[in-house]
């Protein structure tokens, strides 16, 4: 059976693979081994999935797809669940989104910045767009903490 999304629902439990090789009572290299893209048997995926708490069905998705129910999302503070509709206008945020709007804000940011040298009000929006840009890495860095991505890619 493959196991499609292990080191996902791992990193969503900021578990290290000796502590989830603990948990399951498998190998850290079975662990590796799974992680890699390699087949596991169905008692691997049953010791996975009873230690990870979901079912075998869950571990054959192709993404961890998180809903408004979901433990990670409901043990959010508020402030936070806000601050990622409001920036995507969407509840089920994604990280590639993110990624695209923090590279464009930083290439806008830099670019504006770079005119500013003839422009004084080029320049403004220039650091303007940098801020946003670094918010948007503060974005990125507390959804990786809180591990509420639908779309985080499987290594």
């Amino acid at each position: 059976m493959q196991c499609k999304i292990l080191k996902q629902l791992r990193l969503s439990k900021h578990w290290s693979q000796e502590q989830l090789a603990e948990m399951s009572g498998l190998s850290v290299r079975t662990i590796q081994r799974i992680e890699s893209g390699q087949n596991a048997s169905l008692e691997s995926m049953k010791c996975l999935a009873a230690a990870l708490d979901v079912t075998i069905e869950t571990l054959q998705q192709e993404t961890l797809k998180m809903n408004k129910h979901d433990d990670n999302w409901q043990r959010l503070p508020v402030f936070l669940k806000l601050w990622f509709i409001l920036n995507f206008l969407q509840p089920q945020p994604k990280r590639g989104t993110a990624v695209r709007v923090e590279w464009l804000c930083h290439g806008t940011g830099f670019w504006f910045c770079a005119l500013g040298f003839w422009f004084e009000a080029a320049l403004v929006g220039g650091l303007l767009m940098l801020a946003s840009a670094y918010l948007f890495s503060l974005l990125k860095w507390q959804g990786d903490k809180y591990g509420i991505w639908y779309d985080v890619p499987i290594d």
